[in-house]
This record gives structure tokens, C-alpha cells and sequence, in this order.
């Protein structure tokens, strides 16, 4: 762990412009990461299946294209960002609002020795304290071009990092959601007050104007199709849902639903229900 200050060459360039930077950085990893094209994508804590499959589908070809990925570290979307970048062998960054030591939350224990490059403002051994996490938002939006909020309800933290992004001149993306939803209030408030409403990672790119191109992913079929196909995106379904539709039996179905998500086309949620991811 080392500490970069605001005269150092290595010192985010982008975070020098905002109103209020940091003096100094507490970081761990790789700082050249802070000289690739960035952007943020944060949202809800408690984020819904579609929350964390949206996370994914924009964060992993962002990434692939040669951009970071910055987020908080926080459990729901920030996890999911930062999960889909690793996992596409990309660049990520996290932004603490903890001492660069404290762990914060503990379950994302191998997150946190797998993310590139980890940063914060405050000092070693800082706990996890509810108001150091507004604080640490402007870093998040600072260091990078553009913050993509993906759920947010209307008192969400997301949208205190959408504000500050908004500040400093930065691009602000809202990805839409149901209107029966609580976390796509805050979103579609974002995409009434001006924020771009991101449909794919290209979205973002054209955008920024980053000259960066998505790699054509190799378009394979899905193990089991016919079980896939009875799968959706935002409405998780259990076995016996499933089983009811394809009428079969849902032990039937065991070996076909874990074979989808060993090999990626499905993910497995509390409660034995699956959504698809691809």
C-alpha cells in the first residue's frame, strides 16, 4: 500500500479537474490503470436480478474494449461491475470509502485481492461509516469520463454520484427498468433530467467518443436451448416453474440448469431460481 498526492505525475488527471480533490490517495495494485479510458457503473445495494444481469451485460464488453471499469466495491451492482470486468479479463477499479485495509463488506473477500487497482482518501484502518461513502462518490465520478447508474431508488447513494458526475462536467447514463419498480425511480428521474439512456455497452462508447470497439463475440447456441428458452433476463423461475412449461419433471431438468450455469448462460439465485446472463 502507497500513498500518491496531488502534485505526483501519477496523480488521476481527471480528478485534478473536480471542484474539491483529494489531496492525497491511499491505493494498492496497478496505477497505470488510472491512464485507461474509464467509466463508472454503480447503483443499487439491493439490487434486483435485472439490476445485476444489466451490470454485466454493459460492464463485460466495456471492458474487453480496453476501458476500466470503476466502481464502490459495495455489494448489488458495484459487485456485479466489477465481477463481469475481472471475468472478461479486463481492467477494474474500486474506490473505497474505508481505510485501504478494512475490507468492506467481508463477502467480497476474493473480489478485493482480484480487482486491478484499489483507491481511497482516507486513512489505513478507517471503518466502514455511513457518511464517508458520499464522500468518496466524487472520486468515483472524478476519475472517470462518464457514470452509468443502473438502479437506483429515489434516496439512492447512486444518484449522489450521478449529481457530482453531473458537476463535473462528466457524462451522466441511466439504464431504464420497469415503472412498477422502486430502484427505477431514481433512474428514470436521471433520463427526465437529461441523462442518456444506455440500451448496450455501444451506447457509452459513442457517446464518450472513445475510440474503442466491442470484440464480435463468437455466437454460439446455448447448451439445452429448449430449456434456456423458457428462461428470461429480468423474471427469475424455479425448477418446477420451468418444469410446468416444458411439461416435464423439474428433476428432469437438474442436470440441464447446472450445465447452463457452469458454462455461463444462466446464474443460479437464493431460492433455487435462474435468470440467463447471456
Amino acid at each position: 500500500e502507497t500513498v500518491i498526492t496531488i502534485l505526483d505525475d501519477d496523480y488521476p488527471p481527471l480528478l485534478r479537474e473536480i471542484a474539491d480533490p483529494p489531496l492525497a490517495l491511499h491505493f494498492r495494485g496497478d496505477l497505470q490503470l488510472l491512464r485507461m479510458p474509464s467509466v463508472a457503473i454503480v447503483g443499487s445495494r439491493r439490487a434486483s436480478p435485472y439490476a445485476i444481469n444489466a451490470a454485466r451485460v454493459l460492464a463485460a464488453p466495456l471492458a474487453t474494449a480496453g476501458c476500466a471499469i470503476v466502481s464502490g466495491l459495495a455489494l448489488g451492482v458495484d459487485t456485479a461491475a466489477h465481477e463481469a470486468a475481472v471475468e472478461a479479463g479486463g481492467a477494474t477499479i474500486a474506490v473505497l470509502g474505508t481505510g485501504i485495509d478494512v475490507l468492506y463488506p467481508r463477502s467480497n473477500r476474493k473480489l478485493y485481492k482480484r480487482v486491478g487497482l484499489l483507491l481511497t482518501e482516507l486513512a489505513p484502518g478507517t471503518p466502514p461509516m455511513a457518511m464517508n461513502f458520499p464522500i468518496r462518490n466524487r472520486i468515483i465520478s472524478g476519475i472517470t469520463l462518464g457514470t452509468v447508474v443502473v438502479e437506483a431508488t429515489i434516496r439512492s447513494g447512486s444518484l449522489i454520484t450521478a449529481r457530482m458526475a453531473a458537476e463535473q462536467n462528466r457524462e451522466v447514463f441511466a439504464v431504464p427498468g420497469s415503472i412498477f419498480s422502486a430502484g427505477s425511480e431514481g433512474t428514470h428521474r436521471l433520463i427526465q433530467y437529461g441523462a442518456k439512456l444506455v440500451h448496450d455497452a455501444q451506447d457509452v462508447l459513442d457517446e464518450l467518443h472513445m475510440n474503442l470497439t466491442i470484440p464480435a463475440s463468437p455466437h454460439e447456441p446455448p447448451p439445452h436451448p429448449e430449456v434456456y428458452a423458457a428462461l428470461d433476463f429480468e423474471d427469475p423461475r424455479n425448477a418446477e416453474g420451468i418444469a410446468l412449461k416444458l411439461q416435464c419433471t423439474p428433476a428432469s431438468l437438474a442436470a440441464a440448469l447446472l450445465d447452463l450455469e457452469l458454462t455461463g448462460w444462466v446464474r443460479a439465485l437464493p431460492g433455487a431460481r435462474y435468470v440467463r446472463t447471456r
